[in-house]
């Protein structure tokens, strides 16, 4: 039986799709009254494992799961031993650098150096600022790290920015970028050795359904000059 990790939050619809588009079922996850952690596919071919975003990729490197669908920014962060395999195109934001909207701070190298970075992605953001060559002490917070700023215990912050209404309803503004990040289809990667064409036809099914997902949404885009519905 194959097993999946998927992330509660954000990423739980997208991902349940997906899978839907392979031939297994997880929709019971989406079901508000569920509270069931583990639950099978009506097929009775895998199972599912509902788990933190931060949690996919540990159970997918200590082989609890041959699956799993994770952000990038958590791959880059915690930078486990797991198989990157699809781009799943969901999910989208990207990690920046945010200050306070009065700090007069335009770029991060403005930030001075020794300043201190609130962040939940102190491994980006410690890799972004060596990088830059800008020494910075990094504050490791785990919710909220718009209070960072507000409250005066950092000048920035380094966290993932979607619409950036939080930043702004915070008086907050995003100065730089890090990275993009999407969801991920990873794999565990003895079992994708050891697999003997099932694992592969799930993953097979999972990329052509990302590729037709793709090319509605290109399709739904109106061509430069269409008047405007």
């Amino acid at each position: 039986m194959i097993t999946v990790a998927l992330a509660k939050g954000a990423l739980l619809k997208d991902s349940v799709q997906r899978f839907q588009a392979a031939g297994l079922d997880f929709s019971v996850l989406l079901d508000p009254g569920n509270r069931q952690l583990m639950v099978p596919s009506p097929c009775g071919r895998a199972r599912a494992l509902l788990v933190r975003n931060a949690d996919v990729p540990v159970y997918v490197a200590y082989g609890q799961a041959q699956l799993g669908v994770v952000g990038f920014d958590v791959l880059l962060e915690h930078q486990l031993p797991v198989s990157p395999l699809v781009d799943l195109g969901f999910g989208g934001c990207r990690m920046a650098v945010a200050v306070k909207t009065s700090s007069g701070y335009r770029k991060a190298a403005d930030l001075p150096a020794h300043c201190r970075v609130a962040s939940k992605f102190t491994r980006c953001a410690e890799r972004f600022f060596s990088q830059l060559d800008l020494p910075v002490e990094l504050i490791h917070l785990t919710g909220s790290v718009e209070l960072g700023p507000i409250t005066g215990m950092s000048e920035a912050i380094v966290d993932l920015v979607a619409t950036g209404r939080t930043l702004r309803d915070n008086g907050l503004v995003a100065i730089e970028d890090l990275f993009e990040s999407t969801a991920r289809l990873i794999g565990h990667p003895l079992a994708l050795r050891l697999d003997q064409g099932p694992l592969q036809e799930v993953i097979d099914s999972i990329a052509a359904a990302t590729e037709s997902a793709t090319e509605r949404a290109g399709s739904a885009v109106p061509a430069v000059g269409a008047a405007a519905s």
